[in-house]
């Protein structure tokens, strides 16, 4: 697998109409796609499609990534997109489709979601935080969920690290208690 030096001049060279680079990329970067979908989305069959979502979207979208910051840093935003595009699809596909649930077989609806295989506190609470206050999505997507660090987040989304630590301050303290509510 190339090296994350290797991955951003891949991304400049398919960014500019290089095709080949393009598909190297594309295979050097899957499984790292796979891995943070797979933060989003635990059951691996959901994490896989949304990490095919990823791909696809880089492929159709490395021309507009204008080297503003790293690739690995746009590529989180993709993955976010992706992955949380999916889990709104699974669950108006799971509101369309319904399926019994076996009555011997214990889940817990807050954390987990059968038909989804996700964990619906947290996407819950995500899409909740969205529309009260769609400004602290991305703070706490890219540092709790990505794990990006607090510069390249602040890069990212253009902001002040002091601003980026209180927003991000201000998400936590707005999804902790739609995280443990039991309703």
């Amino acid at each position: 697998m190339p090296s994350a030096v290797d991955t951003e001049t891949l991304a400049v060279h398919a960014a500019a109409g290089d095709q080949q680079a393009l598909d190297t990329l594309l295979q050097a970067i899957r499984p790292e796609v796979l891995r943070r979908c797979g933060r989003f989305l635990p059951c691996r069959e959901d994490a896989e499609e949304a990490a095919q979502d990823v791909l696809l979207q880089v492929a159709r979208k490395i021309t507009t990534f204008q080297q503003r910051s790293l690739f690995s840093t746009w590529l989180h935003t993709v993955v976010a997109n992706c992955a949380r595009q999916k889990y709104r699809d699974l669950k108006r596909r799971a509101a369309e489709q319904p399926t019994a649930i076996e009555a011997d077989r214990y889940v817990d609806p807050r954390t987990t979601s059968v038909i989804a295989g996700s964990r619906l506190d947290l996407l819950e609470a995500l899409e909740r935080l969205d529309r009260e206050h769609p400004d602290l999505v991305a703070p706490l997507v890219y540092r709790d969920i990505c794990q990006l660090d607090y510069a390249d987040i602040a890069e990212r989304i253009g902001i002040p690290l002091g601003t980026l630590k209180s927003r991000l301050h201000q998400a936590r303290k707005e999804v902790r208690p739609w995280l443990s509510d039991v309703s």
